[in-house]
């Protein structure tokens, strides 16, 4: 799989934000998606948003729109997911993903993205980081 290095997450209040992190090491994003999926307490994984690389294309699920702001840096290899007014419903662990745009478009991952999963060596999924709002 691809590596990723995700960071950030931790406690805040109701209202207050984050920024969650992730970086590949030795390798560049090029050619990807990159983005989050979320995962709380005894509930299904939801997708938060995504980033081509290349383009800067975005996608952001519903439930943060409008609230949190996902952004690339392609010389540092490093997507950053901006998470403002935060509520009890954001806690969960958030995932770090790469999926290689290599069967279509930004679009089509976008599409098809609830039922993504990685492929050995093509694809990354990151170590989950919590995110834990207090109300």
């Amino acid at each position: 799989e691809v590596p990723l290095q995700a960071c950030g997450g931790g406690l805040v209040q109701a209202g207050g934000s984050l920024r969650l992190s992730c970086a590949a090491s030795g390798l560049t994003f090029g050619g990807y998606a990159i983005g989050w999926f979320r995962q709380a307490s005894g509930k299904e994984r939801e997708r938060v948003s995504f980033i081509n690389i290349d383009d800067g294309s975005t996608y952001y699920s519903d439930s943060v729109k409008g609230r949190f702001t996902i952004s690339r840096d392609k010389a540092k290899n490093t997507v950053w997911l901006q998470m403002s007014s935060l509520t009890p419903e954001d806690a969960a662990v958030y995932y770090c993903i790469a999926a290689l745009l290599d069967s279509g478009p930004f679009s089509q991952f976008v599409t098809e993205s609830a039922n993504w999963y990685p492929r050995d060596g093509l694809d990354g999924w990151g170590e989950g980081t919590q995110v834990t709002v207090s109300s």
